[in-house]
């Protein structure tokens, strides 16, 4: 049965504290169209910079996910996120006025019930399901830490934690959609051991913690004395110990550190940039494992368009450009005309063909006992294909020239050798404008992806002498 896209009916704001930073914060959700997907906004920095949630953009998972793009942060992201996917929501803007997501009450239960108060909308489009279509596997052997994903036709959670704490001992929860979100997930908070504070507060972090927004657990016995001096080191009031808690509250859930983690883990996930159908079951989760099996599962969404995506060569067919109308195209020569010919296209993108054979003089030094052939020409060849897109726009194109200015986000998958035929596939980014012409490039050997970027150039006239 297929599902709609979700936003909201109308915006809504909550205001509070940064965990770790501490700075008062307001984050105020806003309906985004139909395959916007999640974004995220500083609207406090200059030009009010996007970022977007997924997994790639994690540069550290130490005391939460903190995403990055472009030099811009936002910090302890993974309690909204799982608001989001807990009520199946897939197109929302988020404009924070800081660089953390307020903690609130440590849950995610204050995003969930101000979401539900904006109002919930079906719009007019599929929802993009990624479907687990084999045991995919994160593991841990040193720490124990095991994540697992399972085919399924729905999503769910299971985690398994166990701290050798005898305040905590072993715990267990699951999330199934049949479940609650609402009740049984979203009010589970946070939760530190009473030894981690000093460490934390030291290193300039929990800045905006409080005992109203975490459970603070106690593993072994500590002075009134002690507990005092942690409090005004905190600025707090003086509490004392109740069965093994440091709090002035009752646990939500005798099982609430867990179905802490289950939380993270929903929100983490959310990282792979589209809801997963499939089943998790995870021993000793936290936020660098969660996000590495978001990476294993979001590299294998990448292969499998990227294998949708493989230009098909038969080499019978006759050549949209061969060797001699590519020479009249592009101005290169010997030894630095790379492509021999060009077998597809069209107004967005350009297949081009380089034939890898021993004879390539730059084999004689790179390298003479295991000939590889160099990542620069492979974009050189990448860029070779491009130009010939770009040329194709132009009425007189013997009279322009392609001048690269820009290469970006290049990845080389595995080595080209001698006997390789290389497939090199171009397509347009957005519209030519001004001449700028900014291109996604791969490179295929077979059903191989052995490189891929994107690169921008400028389409000039060539100047009379």
């Amino acid at each position: 049965m297929s599902q709609k896209q979700k936003t909201i009916k109308e915006s809504i704001s909550l205001s509070g504290k940064g965990l770790h930073t501490g700075y008062d914060v307001q984050l105020t959700f806003h309906p985004a169209p139909i395959n916007h997907g999640l974004k995220l906004q500083r609207a406090d920095l200059e030009g009010s910079p996007f970022i977007t949630p997924i997994v790639d953009n994690v540069v550290d998972t130490s005391r939460g996910t903190t995403l990055e793009e472009n030099g811009v942060q936002i910090h302890t992201i993974e309690h909204v996120l799982a608001s989001l996917v807990g009520l199946e929501l897939d197109n929302i803007l988020m404009e924070f006025t800081g660089p953390e997501a307020p903690i609130l009450d440590g849950s995610s239960i204050k995003y969930v019930e101000a979401l539900k108060k904006a109002g919930i909308v079906e719009q007019e489009a599929e929802k993009n399901y990624y479907i687990i279509k084999e045991r995919t596997v994160f593991r841990d052997e040193e720490n124990n830490i095991e994540l697992v994903a399972y085919p399924d036709d729905h999503f769910s959670v299971d985690v398994m934690v166990d701290y050798n704490s005898k305040v905590l001992g072993h715990q267990y929860a699951s999330y199934h959609p049949s479940h609650d979100f609402e009740k049984e997930i979203a009010p589970s908070r946070t939760f530190v051991f009473f030894h981690e504070l000093e460490f934390l507060l030291k290193h300039n972090l929990i800045k905006g913690g409080d005992l109203q927004n975490a459970i603070v657990i106690m593993e072994n016995e500590v002075s009134q004395e002690e507990l005092n001096r942690m409090a005004d080191l905190f600025n707090k009031p003086h509490v004392k110990v109740k069965e093994g808690i440091l709090n002035n509250v009752d646990l939500r859930f005798s099982n609430e550190p867990a179905r802490h983690k289950l939380l993270d883990i929903i929100g983490d996930l959310a990282l792979i940039g589209r809801p997963i159908k499939g089943k998790i079951v995870a021993s000793r989760p936290g936020h660098f494992a969660n996000t590495q099996l978001a990476k294993i599962i979001k590299d294998n969404i990448k292969k499998e368009l990227s294998r949708i995506a493989i230009p098909k060569y038969d080499s019978t067919k006759k050549a949209v450009y061969d060797i001699n109308q590519i020479k009249k195209l592009l101005p290169h020569r010997y030894p630095f005309l790379l492509i021999d010919k060009v077998i597809e296209l069209n107004e967005n993108s350009v297949v081009g063909i380089k034939n890898v054979t021993m004879n390539e003089n730059f084999f004689m030094g790179h390298f003479p006992n295991e000939p590889i052939m160099p990542g620069v020409l492979q974009i050189e060849a990448m860029a070779q294909v491009g130009g010939i897109l770009a040329l194709s726009k132009v009425e007189d194109p013997e009279n322009y020239q392609t001048l690269f200015l820009k290469i970006d986000k290049v990845k080389f998958k595995r080595k080209v050798i001698p006997g390789d035929t290389i497939i090199f596939r171009m397509e347009l980014i957005s519209p030519i404008r001004r001449g700028l012409v900014n291109m996604f490039g791969q490179a295929f050997v077979g059903d191989d992806l052995v490189m891929e970027g994107e690169l921008m150039a400028q389409v000039s006239k060539i100047k009379e002498n």
